[in-house]
């Protein structure tokens, strides 16, 4: 596993913080993920997706179904990415951002890291 870069946006107070990792095999992802949650102990949420080789996966981790995992998917997906995982923490800042909010801002902060 390789941290190839790190990104921070913000969003109506709200912290996201975006990794992109290389990953070797499958085994790392869950190392990777235990590791944030521990760097991270006070964020609401830790959602993520990544592809390796044939196995796909995304995760929202407590927000609305399809609002924060499946856009991160989608940027790897529409980039043609493979062995990558991207994760982004969320620290809530007190301001509800609602559904399309929140794709957006999952979305952005995916396409965010894959820049340059």
């Amino acid at each position: 596993m390789k941290l190839i870069k790190n990104d921070e946006l913000i969003i109506k107070k709200s912290k996201f913080l975006t990794y992109l990792y290389k990953i070797d095999n499958l085994d790392e992802i869950k190392i990777i993920i235990n590791d944030l949650k521990l760097e991270h102990k006070k964020a609401t949420h830790i959602c993520y997706a990544y592809k390796f080789e044939i196995y796909a996966k995304y995760y929202d981790d407590g927000e609305p179904n399809g609002t924060a995992g499946k856009p991160i998917f989608n940027v790897i997906e529409k980039k043609g990415l493979n062995n990558v995982l991207i994760v982004v923490v969320r620290y809530f800042g007190g301001i509800k951002l609602g559904a399309g909010g929140l794709f957006r801002a999952y979305s952005n902060s995916a396409s965010n890291i894959l820049k340059d």
